[in-house]
C-alpha cells in the first residue's frame, strides 16, 4: 500500500502579489517515486508492466549505433555499491569492482538496423492517477523508450507509449521481457520505484509565457529579494518556487528551462498538452518541492541528457494520436 507523500504550501500566495497568475495556474499529479518492488498490478517506474505474454515485446530498428555500452546489471550493481557505501568511504575492494563495473562492452554481431529491445520506463493505471488522459476504453499507459540517446535534435531515446484496457490484459502475463545486452547511458536504465501520486498539486506556467508586464513586475519582486537577503540564504523565484512542480508529474505545465517554449502541435492540428514530465529530482533546484515526509531526492536514476527533463505531449482530441517529446536539459 502506497504512502501518502504532500507536498508543502508554497511559501507565500503568489497570487496576492501578483493576481494575474490566476489564470496561469493549474494543477498537476506529482508521482513521487520511490524504491520498492511493484508488480505488474501497480502503477511504477521501472517495474514489470502489464504485458501478454503473446504480445510482441517492441522494439527499436531506427538506424544509429547500438553495439557498444554498459549492461543493465552492471548498473544496478553500481548503485548498489554506492548505495551501501553512502555514509562511509569506499573500500579498496568496492573501487576496484566499480571499476569493472563501469566498462563498456562492445558487441560486434549487432548492426546498426539491428532490433533492440525496448526498456520499460514506467506504467500508470487511471485508478492512482485521476488525470491521466486515457482514451476511451483504456485505463494504463505503459512507457517505454530505447535504451540509447541517439534520436531526433538534441539527441534523445525514442519514446514508446501503450495504451491498455487493463481488464482485458487477464492471460498470462510476460514475466522475462527481452533485455538490450548493452545500453547506450546509465541514466536511461530506471531503478524499479513504486508510486505515490499526489494529484491536485498548483503550479503555475513557465515566466516566458507571461505578459512581459507581469514577467517584468516578477523580476523586480525577485531582486528585492535578492538585495535584502542578509544571511546567506536562497531567496524565493517565480522560476524555482511556485512555476513548474518538480519531479516526475503527469500534466499541468511544461519545464522550458532550456529552449524557452515553443508550440507543440499535433498532426491533426491541435495543440498538445503535457502527458508526462520525467525529471531527475524531487526538488527540481529548490527545497519548497520537497514531501513533508521524506528527502528521496533523485531515486528512479533516470537523467535523460544526463541531468535534463523530458516532456511527452499528447493531444487532447485524442491521446491515441502520435506523441512528442522535448528535451530540456
Amino acid at each position: 500500500m502506497s504512502r501518502t507523500r504532500t507536498t508543502p504550501p508554497r511559501p507565500l500566495d503568489i497570487e496576492a502579489l501578483f493576481p494575474e497568475l490566476a489564470a496561469h495556474r493549474g494543477t498537476t499529479t506529482r508521482l513521487h517515486p520511490r524504491p520498492g518492488t511493484p508488480t505488474p498490478y501497480d502503477s511504477s517506474v521501472g517495474g514489470p508492466l502489464l504485458w501478454p505474454a503473446d504480445e510482441p515485446w517492441p522494439a527499436c530498428t531506427q538506424e544509429h549505433r547500438r553495439n557498444k555500452g554498459r549492461r543493465i546489471e552492471d548498473i544496478h550493481e553500481e548503485r548498489r555499491i554506492h548505495a551501501a557505501a553512502h555514509d562511509r568511504a569506499l573500500t579498496d575492494e568496492e573501487r576496484e569492482r566499480l571499476t569493472a563495473l563501469q566498462r563498456r562492452h562492445k558487441v560486434p554481431d549487432i548492426g546498426d538496423t539491428h532490433p533492440v529491445p525496448l526498456l520499460a520506463l514506467a506504467q500508470l493505471y487511471a485508478r492512482d492517477v485521476p488525470n491521466l488522459p486515457a482514451p476511451p476504453g483504456r485505463d494504463l499507459l505503459q512507457v517505454l523508450w530505447c535504451p540509447f540517446e541517439a534520436h531526433g535534435l538534441p539527441h534523445t531515446p525514442a519514446v514508446h507509449l501503450r495504451w491498455r484496457d487493463s481488464g482485458a490484459a487477464t492471460d498470462a502475463v510476460l514475466t522475462n521481457p527481452p533485455l538490450p545486452p548493452v545500453v547506450g547511458y546509465e541514466g536511461l536504465v530506471p531503478e524499479p520505484c513504486v508510486l505515490h501520486p499526489e494529484p491536485g498539486v498548483v503550479e503555475y506556467e513557465w515566466p516566458e509565457l507571461l505578459d512581459e508586464e507581469v514577467q517584468s513586475r516578477i523580476e523586480e519582486w525577485e531582486e528585492g529579494l535578492w538585495e535584502s537577503e542578509e544571511d546567506g540564504g536562497e531567496p524565493l523565484s517565480y522560476d524555482a518556487d511556485f512555476a513548474v512542480a518538480a519531479g516526475w508529474k503527469v500534466g499541468g505545465h511544461a519545464y522550458w528551462g532550456v529552449t524557452g517554449p515553443h508550440p507543440m502541435v499535433c498532426s491533426c492540428g491541435t495543440a498538445m498538452e503535457l502527458l508526462l514530465a520525467i525529471r531527475p529530482s524531487e526538488h527540481g533546484g529548490s527545497r519548497s518541492w520537497i514531501p513533508l515526509e521524506d528527502e528521496v531526492l533523485a531515486p528512479t536514476h533516470v537523467s535523460v541528457g544526463r541531468v535534463g527533463s523530458l516532456n511527452v505531449f499528447v493531444c487532447p482530441a485524442d491521446p491515441a494520436h502520435g506523441h512528442r517529446t522535448s528535451l530540456q536539459g
